[in-house]
Formats: structure tokens, C-alpha cells, sequence
């Protein structure tokens, strides 16, 4: 249960863009790194994942990342089919990843990059528990036009 208290602490907030280099390397944003340094003791390890609905990756400290696959699996019967096809998806196209020490850099496996479609710019966008990573083009794409965005509020919050 400690960890599950520790990692909510964590909250990303802003929106920070980055630049591939030659090397297909991401500056992992400052501001980002310096909450998760303060909350976190030791490495620094994020848990990559497509997004179901969007054109995004969704980045979750590793501590984040055991706590959802725990509470996913115990929802599910491993003696049924369609169970066990949930999982299979739900734990494919995920990645590893930790920046360097040194630069502060991570590498994000090229195949997850090409499935977001970046090409140079990337938006780091931090969402309560995760960070979002979004092609800079299809993030600017993705938002809500304003009078959209206060319906949905009113709809589903109102």
C-alpha cells in the first residue's frame, strides 16, 4: 500500500516540447524531472504505452505503471479467452524507458514513435498521474475547440 500512497504525490502538470535529435533521443523536460527527482528515491523509470482513444503515448512512473497492470489484473478471470486477449493488448506496445543521468535524454523506442507519426517536435503534456506524448502537429490537432470543451464539461461534470 506504500507505494500506491507514494505515487499519487506525483502530479504533472504543463505542456513542454522537445526536439528529436540525430539519434531519435528526447530531452525529458526539466521541470517534469524535478518532481518526479523530489517524490521518487533511486532511478527514474517511465512505463511507455499507446493510448487506447488517442494519438498519443502515455508515460507513467514504473511505481504508476505496477499499481494500474496490479488493479487491471485483478479484475480479470486468466481462465477465460477474451480475458486473457484483454491483457495481451493491454500489456503490448509498451516500452521501458529511464533517462540518462548525465543529459537528462531517453530514447523511445522508434516503433512507438512511428505509431504517434513524430517527426521532430514532440509535446510532453503532463496529465495528473501520467505525462502525454503527442507529435507536436497532432497534439495542436487533438484539442478541444473552447464552446466544445465547456459543452462536455457541462454534459458530463454539469
Amino acid at each position: 500500500m506504500l507505494m500506491f500512497v507514494h505515487w499519487i504525490i506525483i502530479m504533472f502538470i504543463g505542456e513542454h516540447i522537445a526536439k528529436l535529435d540525430d539519434k531519435g533521443r528526447l530531452v525529458f523536460p526539466a521541470q517534469l524531472k524535478t518532481l518526479v527527482d523530489s517524490a521518487v528515491a533511486g532511478k527514474l523509470r517511465f512505463v511507455l504505452k499507446k493510448n487506447l482513444f488517442a494519438l498519443c503515448l502515455e508515460m507513467y512512473p514504473q511505481e504508476v505503471w505496477n499499481q494500474l497492470s496490479k488493479d487491471t489484473r485483478a479484475r480479470l478471470n486468466f481462465f477465460n479467452p477474451e480475458h486473457q486477449a484483454i491483457w495481451r493488448e493491454y500489456t503490448s506496445d509498451t516500452a521501458l524507458v529511464e533517462p540518462d543521468e548525465k543529459m537528462g535524454r531517453i530514447l523511445i523506442p522508434k516503433r512507438l514513435l512511428e505509431m504517434i507519426d513524430v517527426r521532430k517536435e514532440v509535446v510532453f503534456k503532463g496529465s495528473d498521474h501520467l505525462i502525454e506524448v503527442w507529435a507536436k502537429e497532432h497534439y495542436e490537432k487533438a484539442k478541444l475547440p473552447k464552446a466544445e470543451y465547456l459543452s462536455l464539461i457541462q454534459k458530463i461534470l454539469g
